[in-house]
């Protein structure tokens, strides 16, 4: 009963804000808030986590739904008792970190090129529309999808096309072993040897580098993951499971700087080149760095990469008459997609208008 008063509260909520055409930001655990672009106009603060709760798991369905103010660390704690994890490895970067955000900022830690993003994994959600309709998309099964599955475009929307109340996950079993190896060499050297492991059939779960060392991780069965070590060779890291949570958070020290951070997400065969100091993930696809330089010069070198740049974290306060885009420009097809979805989800624009793009 209490879920279903809620629900209504959130409902009326925004209801309420569509009949007076006012401007809402959606907050969850409030942990990733520096993400997109800032808040510019005046709003009305709605917080996702007074509805927060499982609302079934299936261990043998590899499916959980929960309600989206739901703590991360619950979740996660409910399927380690049962051996298994959410595969994208969504970062908290608090405490107080609900699924709803995780799914809203659409972020996924190092394992997302050998098991899948966040995207890959959302099964069906439940949504506020910014109409005040509530609305249901996909199911809690794989094959529940007929046509385009509506569900994943709330992946990294941030809130911009639905306030979310419900989500489907898949979810998978953790790995009977998992060890990291290390192995010292140049960046270029890195480069090769990650496209060269990305192609072989060894149980990688994650591949990055950075301080001149190459960090392998291997996931799987005991055996798999024994005979993959020694083909690897290198050294074996202690406490492994510390350092990729580290990088996961960005506790690691390479993260520590005044400097804007800066995400590029590029094809495996690039070499990122703006004289910055990089930490390299996702097999050579995704290159941290931090640097003050104009957006448009790293926009523009990411491009001629053939990938795109976001702005992740950044240090500048913007005025409202200075406002910097945080992601990446769209083409003009693109851009008018984005435009017609909003004004069919959120037509008045009353749900974190300006958070993705600022005129979104």
């Amino acid at each position: 009963m209490e879920s279903i008063n809620r629900t209504q509260e959130l409902q009326d909520r925004v209801r309420a804000a569509f009949n007076d055409k006012t401007m809402l930001e959606i907050v969850g655990g409030n942990s990733k808030r520096f993400y997109g672009n800032a808040n510019t106009h005046k709003t009305e603060i709605i917080e996702t986590r007074i509805h927060q709760g499982i609302i079934s798991y299936e261990p043998s369905e590899l499916v959980i739904t929960a309600r989206a103010g739901t703590p991360l660390k619950e979740i996660e704690n409910l399927l380690a008792e049962n051996n298994q994890m959410l595969p994208f490895e969504p970062p908290h970067f608090s405490e107080h970190a609900t699924l709803g955000g995780a799914i809203a900022t659409g972020l996924s830690g190092s394992r997302r090129p050998f098991t899948g993003s966040a995207r890959d994994f959302v099964l069906g959600t439940k949504i506020i529309t910014g109409k005040g309709e509530i609305m249901s998309f996909g199911g809690q099964v794989m094959k529940n999808v007929a046509g385009y599955d509506v569900s994943r475009l709330m992946v990294g929307a941030l809130g911009t096309l639905g306030l979310l109340l419900e989500i489907s996950i898949k979810v998978l079993p953790r790995p009977q072993a998992e060890v990291t190896q290390c192995i010292a060499m140049s960046q270029q050297e890195a480069l090769v040897t990650m496209q060269q492991l990305n192609q072989s059939s060894l149980p990688l779960s994650a591949l990055a580098y950075e301080g001149e060392k190459l960090y392998v991780r291997l996931s799987g069965a005991s055996s798999a993951v024994s005979s993959a070590q020694k083909k690897v060779a290198g050294e074996t890291l202690v406490h492994a499971e510390n350092y990729w949570q580290q990088v996961n958070e960005q506790t690691h020290p390479f993260f520590e700087s005044d400097s804007s951070l800066w995400r590029l997400s590029v094809p495996y065969v690039s070499n990122v080149n703006l004289n910055e100091k990089s930490f390299i993930d996702w097999a050579g696809a995704l290159y941290w760095i931090h640097s003050d330089k104009d957006a448009e010069e790293i926009q523009q070198h990411a491009i001629e990469q053939g990938g795109a740049a976001t702005l992740f974290r950044t240090h500048q306060v913007k005025t409202p008459n200075d406002i910097q885009e945080r992601f990446p420009p769209l083409q003009a097809k693109i851009k008018q997609l984005q435009v017609n979805l909003k004004m069919r989800f959120d037509p008045y624009g009353i749900l974190n208008f300006g958070r993705l793009y600022s005129d979104l």
